[in-house]
């Protein structure tokens, strides 16, 4: 029986051991594959403290200096990053300009004007000082003025990191495929969030950044006139008075350039109206009315709606996650662009 008993105990410290084992194990593995994420990054919130300590606030004059010209820079900033980070990463390549670019293709054919100046202007600004010329690129730039404009139309500000390069190519062949559109349903836009590294929470809290900003008729207006058929998209419920405005504004035979606010209520000011317009029905795009249809996410709208710091909170997370997707920090493929709109 000792003998048994002695045996018993050297297989359970056998087993024991072989459970640390694995658990050790594991734990390298997932060490492993988490690492490359955190190093491909490489950035950090003070990563010109040394070579450009001003750039925050170099940054932060020239969007002050644009947004009291017009406000349409704010809500076009914010799209431009958007836009950028969602389409080969946020490598400031939506900013360059020619033929073949991103900027000549689909959704980006739109992108504010006034972004474009104001983004231009600050580069302009950085560079203008002595010790910080060609020496923050146009994606830190494009991040840094996102932030502002942000804060300055009354929401949150929060840190940016800082290090990213620029791209040195534009492909408009990718363009149509990696942003969301106007009639996506709720796991379409799942789908394409989930791919960038963005929850459904993510998604729904940066939508919020549609409180402020318009759209063209050409994005909803069969959701004014389409009720029936093999059209799902359009499908969303509207409010029935607001049907009737949105009909006086975009009639059938609507001008291209005629614009509609995505938040009537307080379209000039960064907050939580965005929901609150869902909850009535009075969501423009079928993208954005379908976060309150869909039972799924209805949820997160009513607590958006309902608690702006909340909202508030979740949009600078997802701002963080969306700011590391695809940075490039090394390589030939990167540089810093002396003039935003080309490369060097």
């Amino acid at each position: 029986m000792a003998m048994r008993s002695r045996g018993l105990q050297l297989r359970s410290r056998r087993e024991s051991l072989l459970v640390v084992v694995v658990v050790v194990v594991g734990v390298l593995l997932l060490l492993a594959t988490a690492a490359p994420r955190v190093a491909a990054a490489g950035l950090s919130r003070n990563y010109y403290a040394k070579t450009c300590p001003n750039v925050e606030a170099l940054v932060r004059g020239a969007v002050t200096q644009k947004l009291q010209e017009t406000f349409n820079a704010a809500p076009g900033t914010l799209r431009l990053f958007f836009h950028d980070c969602f389409v080969r990463g946020c490598d400031a390549s939506v900013l360059i300009s020619g033929p073949g670019d991103e900027h000549s293709a689909g959704a980006d054919t739109t992108l504010s004007p006034d972004a474009l100046d104001l983004i231009t202007r600050a580069k302009a600004a950085v560079d203008a000082d002595a010790g910080c010329s060609n020496k923050v690129s146009c994606a830190d730039i494009l991040a840094l003025a996102t932030r502002d404009v942000v804060q300055q139309a009354g929401g949150p500000s929060y840190p940016v990191e800082l290090g990213r390069l620029d791209g040195k190519v534009g492909t408009r062949a990718v363009v149509k495929h990696s942003l969301p559109g106007a009639g996506f349903s709720l796991d379409q836009l799942n789908k394409l969030f989930a791919a960038n590294g963005l929850t459904q929470t993510d998604m729904i809290a940066l939508s919020g950044g549609h409180t402020i900003g318009v759209t063209h008729c050409d994005k909803f207006v069969r959701r004014l006139y389409t009720f029936k058929g093999a059209r799902p998209q359009y499908s969303p419920p509207m409010n029935l008075a607001f049907l009737r405005q949105m009909r006086g504004t975009c009639p059938l035979n609507y001008s291209p350039a005629t614009v509609a606010m995505l938040d009537a209520v307080t379209p000039n000011r960064f907050d939580n109206g965005y929901y609150q317009t869902l909850q009535q029905q009075k969501g423009l795009l079928s993208s954005d009315q379908v976060l309150f249809a869909d039972r799924r996410s209805r949820a997160t709208v009513n607590h958006f709606a309902s608690n702006q710091t909340a909202f508030f909170d979740a949009f600078v997370a997802a701002m963080a996650k969306l700011g590391r997707i695809g940075v490039k920090t090394a390589g030939s493929d990167a540089e810093i662009r002396r003039v935003c709109t080309k490369v060097n």
